[in-house]
């Protein structure tokens, strides 16, 4: 569950994006609906989920994504994203030239060369976009 300081710092960061897509949403709808105050957010998961208001939902599996589920998305990220789930957000992020993100769920690792950024209470990582070019 995450902390409301965690919350916060991962609301702020992200937020300064303009159209973002999570993936996995799940139950967990709290930095979801809390970046819909102040950018567009698409919501992605592989079983119908409930979200806020604000918040756009669409049925789909990052294993075999649909493009024009995230192509309108600056950000792609997910939240205690599994090890088996980053190469498909990574792959799906680079396919529509957005920034993939992710956090992690304990001990898990980042498999993916990404850069490392220290929250309060939260590791986020970032594979950024290379326009022009695939990385």
């Amino acid at each position: 569950m995450t902390t409301s300081g965690t919350q916060e710092a991962l609301v702020d960061r992200l937020a300064s994006y303009e159209t973002l897509v999570e993936v996995g949403i799940g139950a967990r709808t709290d930095v979801a609906a809390s970046l819909a105050d102040r950018a567009r957010v698409i919501a992605v998961d592989v079983r119908e989920c409930s979200v806020p208001p604000d918040v756009a939902f669409v049925r789909d599996d990052i294993t075999a994504p649909r493009s024009d589920v995230y192509a309108e998305g600056d950000a792609i990220y997910a939240l205690n994203c599994p090890p088996e789930l980053q190469r498909p957000l990574w792959s799906v992020a680079r396919d529509v030239d957005a920034d993939c993100l992710f956090t992690t769920l304990g001990g898990d690792p980042a498999l993916l060369h990404a850069e490392p950024e220290t929250l309060p209470g939260e590791t986020l990582f970032r594979v950024r976009r290379k326009r022009g070019g695939r990385s």
